[in-house]
């Protein structure tokens, strides 16, 4: 029997598969899982994942799973490439599978963002809905990181952040290198959040060049965006210094300007008078920004933090406000200064 580690990796979108690439490219045994059986059998037949990043044929150390039990067992690493919004009913099902294991392996979790019914984190989701045991062993996974440059191998540096720093170290070790980077942190909330806000942000840069507004909008919305979502984590209980390293200002100037980013082409269709529906149907992927900004928004008025941008995001996308009523609000806001 192998001594190499199984790697496994729930949730077959571009961002689930670029990470099982990765994990098999630094020679991990490696298994990603779908809930689809028709989407598995595709990528059992094609030995790629045509239906996201076509591009990328799978080594023979990766193979594709509809079997979660099988694709669970004797992992050593379990990583979450869920969508936020599902995460926590797919826990229920992993909880059933590995709930009684005396060893429980290290979890991974790679979706950004927060529940909008009871505003949770994903590590929150994760200390709740696993057994404490395995949740002592879970990280959380941040940074600059477009799917289809770490599946094609290209330098990039991410943070890994766990309240446990063994936990964090250990999964540093098995996937930095062949490309990627890897830095580790105790703030897990200053991590989750920048990773997850930074999406809404990254609609905002997109309505600015969807809109024709210029580069200077979009220069200021970031920085400004990045202002806002520091009061938040910092309201949350994140460190400073984590908004700005790789989850927080890496990761929102890559979503905000980068031409691989889901979010950033919702908010440019948005700004050239396209209905969300129709974008979101057309793209046939998630753009967790949409979600995010329902999260922020709550977040904020729970929090009593102002978050101008958000709230801008969130009368375009809910309350059927126009992108040029909501710039021009925007911009009309009293007079301050710079730093409170």
């Amino acid at each position: 029997m192998s001594t190499t580690p199984v790697v496994t990796v729930l949730g077959a979108g571009s961002w689930g598969t670029a990470l099982a690439l990765h994990a098999a490219r630094r020679g991990l045994r490696t298994r990603l899982w779908t809930r689809s059986v028709e989407h598995f059998e595709l990528m059992r037949r094609e030995r790629r994942n045509a239906r996201y990043l076509p591009d990328f044929p799978f080594p023979d150390n990766l193979e594709a799973s509809a079997d979660q039990a099988a694709a669970l067992a004797d992992a050593a690493l379990v990583i979450l490439a869920i969508p936020s919004h599902a995460l926590r009913t797919s826990l229920l099902a992993v909880r059933e599978v590995q709930a009684e294991l005396a060893d429980p392996p290290l979890y991974l979790v790679a979706a950004k963002g927060v529940e909008v019914d009871t505003l949770a984190t994903m590590a929150e989701v994760v200390a709740q809905t696993l057994p404490p045991a395995h949740a002592r062993r879970m990280a959380v996974l941040g940074g600059p990181s477009f799917a289809a440059e770490v599946a094609r191998g290209l330098p990039t540096a991410v943070v890994i952040a766990s309240h446990e720093r063994a936990v964090a170290e250990q999964i540093q070790h098995m996937l930095g290198g062949d490309g990627v980077r890897a830095y580790v942190t105790e703030d897990v909330v200053g991590v989750e959040l920048g990773g997850a806000f930074k999406n809404v942000i990254a609609l905002g840069a997109g309505v600015c060049d969807g809109a024709g507004l210029g580069q200077n909008a979009r220069a200021a919305l970031i920085t400004r965006g990045l202002a806002e979502i520091g009061r938040l984590c910092h309201a949350l209980g994140a460190h400073p210094a984590t908004l700005s390293g790789l989850a927080g200002l890496g990761d929102l100037v890559l979503t905000c300007t980068g031409g691989l980013s889901r979010n950033r082409r919702v908010g440019l269709a948005l700004g050239q008078g396209q209905q969300l529906d129709a974008i979101l149907k057309e793209m046939g992927m998630v753009a967790e920004g949409v979600n995010n900004t329902l999260s922020a928004h709550r977040l904020a008025r729970r929090e009593r933090v102002e978050m101008p941008i958000t709230a801008m995001m969130h009368a375009i996308l809910y309350e059927g406000i126009s992108v040029r009523t909501a710039v021009d609000a925007l911009m009309q806001r009293d007079l301050k200064a710079e730093r409170d």
